[in-house]
């Protein structure tokens, strides 16, 4: 056991909770959660992580950590026209999928031979809203704002797991010292709060089937890829499983689905966590008894995002998404031959148009698979 094995599981937990957690509220506001559902989605989201993270790294002996899907928070507060009700039940299917996508080997493959050009359009579609609305809190509020933006790109010269929340402490206290905002809420204790889930084709196709899709696509595939680049290989299936099992437990309360972890993994996958490669899971225990400190005081950290000003929470959250934007864009314009279906399906999804009932990634994915087939039907012929 070294200092460097909690000190690395700390970080990761930090950067993950901390740097994403605004888009997780903006998903739970944008499907009508009241603040107590917000702040059980964020409990039983915390308590998925440090399940799956524990019992997977000491399962496997490998630092196998969990995250809550990024994107699929992303995608879930890009949508319109669901309620939270919708939400869970979407949650439930997407969860469902992943448990088939682990038991079956094939579903994986399948889901793998989806062009990266075209997934990765999908995805930059869904997050460069949040970018965009990023800079358009300037003219609100430019003096908050324009330091942190400038702190932002300073800051992540050096050290960009942390700039993120680098960014979100920094804002926080300077609205507080401003009087931006009055007084800090009584802290509480967390509570699970059960959801009745709404089960309808609409939200089944332009939510469960697109979060599935980003999930295994942006998520899954991203940590199994981290875990090999470390020299571990675990079999994909009962990771993925186990996660979409625990998913499919917290559901019922809000929260998102659960996933393996690519950036937070890279974090606890590396030497600077343990020199020796088979002591390295041992930040799974620790990553998780820091996400259950996180899951005691969700309540309260939902209550303090509900006080801070609204475009402070709409500048973290674009922040945090430029990172994998950028990345986003860059493998759908990489493959020249692909590039024209990526623009389609990045144009599509990016629009937010919904068409029978269904949302914008959904068709997005759609346009762009189907550009490509007459571009490889016309090279075949």
């Amino acid at each position: 056991m070294r200092i460097s094995i909690p000190v690395s599981a700390f970080v990761a937990a930090i950067v993950g909770f901390g740097g994403t957690l605004a888009i997780v509220i903006a998903a739970s506001d944008a499907v009508g959660a009241t603040q107590p559902q917000t702040a059980s989605a964020v409990t039983a989201l915390c308590l998925a992580m440090a399940v799956e993270s524990i019992f997977l790294s000491w399962r496997t002996k490998m630092p196998v950590i969990s995250a809550w899907s990024t994107p699929g928070a992303a995608l879930v507060a890009a949508s319109t026209g669901y309620s939270i009700g919708d939400a869970v039940g979407a949650f439930i299917i997407t969860a469902i999928l992943l448990v088939a996508t682990g038991l079956f080997g094939p579903l994986t493959r399948l889901i793998a031979r989806i062009p990266a050009s075209v997934a990765s359009a999908m995805l930059a579609g869904i997050v460069v809203t949040f970018a965009t609305n990023a800079v358009r809190t300037i003219p609100a509020d430019p003096f908050l704002i324009l330091p942190l933006i400038a702190a932002f790109f300073v800051i992540r010269l050096f050290n960009p797991a942390l700039s993120v929340l680098a960014v979100l402490v920094g804002g926080g206290a300077a609205a507080f010292l401003t009087g931006r905002i009055g007084g800090l809420p009584t802290p509480e204790l967390s509570t699970l709060t059960l959801i009745e889930p709404h089960f309808s084709l609409s939200a089944s196709i332009g939510l469960a089937l697109p979060l599935y899709l980003v999930t295994m696509a942006s998520q899954n595939l991203s940590g199994l890829a981290v875990l090999r680049a470390a020299a571990y290989n675990p079999a994909p299936g009962p990771l993925i499983a186990f996660t979409g099992l625990i998913s499919l437990l917290t559901a019922p309360f809000g929260a998102l689905t659960s996933n393996l972890a690519a950036i937070s993994a890279a974090i606890c996958t590396g030497p600077d966590a343990h020199p020796d490669p088979a002591e390295r899971w041992k930040t799974g225990p620790f990553y998780a008894l820091f996400y259950l400190l996180f899951a005691t005081f969700g309540a309260s950290l939902v209550a303090i995002f509900a006080i801070l000003p609204q475009s402070l929470i709409v500048l973290v959250a674009g922040l945090a998404l430029l990172a994998p934007l950028a990345n986003a864009l860059a493998i759908a314009m990489k493959d020249e031959a692909d590039r024209m279906a990526a623009t389609a399906t990045f144009a599509v999804t990016a629009s937010g148009v919904a068409l029978l009932g269904v949302g914008s990634a959904f068709w997005g994915l759609v346009a762009g698979l189907l550009v490509l087939a007459l571009e490889t039907f016309k090279k075949r012929n």
